[in-house]
């Protein structure tokens, strides 16, 4: 019951052969310091022994843009079909991980893993953050910072995708003090 959560493809594979994709909603920052994060996938799953034997994977953000293809890689298996040419996307060969990024991802994090966690419906895998891609469309030329507006990311909740809103605030804005009125 803890949601939103992003909704993700992540990519899987050291060689292209192998390259697969899945939807994931069960991930998350662990440890920010070395930055690590965690997928969370069922041991049955075309991608587990993918991402077990090459220990690397790829998060890939998704956006209002790759909403069907989130869907329907969460639908279908890799071992009946080749996710990137059903969707249209394009692997692009990881720059430090074992794994391909997704070319059209306004954000993918290469990720090497570090270990895994058996917990009973799913393995956890856990992993150091090794590298992280955007899409320059996304950067702030003012700020250097991603847009997360502008990459108009998507989350699951309950069964359903939705867009993010508007920004509330920032961390910390609800304690920060008010400038003198100037008399």
């Amino acid at each position: 019951m803890i949601y939103p959560l992003p909704a993700l493809l992540v990519s899987c594979g050291a060689v292209p052969e192998e390259y697969n994709l899945f939807t994931a909603a069960w991930t998350g920052t662990v440890c920010s310091d070395p930055a690590m994060c965690y997928v969370s996938i069922r041991p049955e799953r075309h991608s587990h022994d993918i991402v077990e034997r090459n220990m690397a994977f790829t998060l890939n953000l998704t956006n209002r843009a790759l909403a069907r293809a989130t869907d329907w890689c969460g639908v279908r298996s890799g071992r009946d079909c080749n996710k990137w040419k059903e969707m249209g996307l394009t692997p692009v060969k990881g720059v430090t991980v074992p794994a391909p990024y997704i070319d059209e991802a306004p954000m993918s994090i290469e990720c090497q893993v570090r270990d895994i966690v058996r917990l009973g419906t799913h393995d956890m895998f856990l992993a150091e953050v090794m590298n992280v891609i955007a899409d320059d469309r996304y950067i702030d030329p003012t700020t250097g910072a991603f847009d997360m507006a502008r990459a108009d990311l998507i989350a699951y909740c309950h069964g359903h995708y939705h867009t993010l809103g508007e920004e509330l605030g920032h961390f910390g804005w609800s304690v920060r003090k008010k400038p003198k009125e100037r008399q």
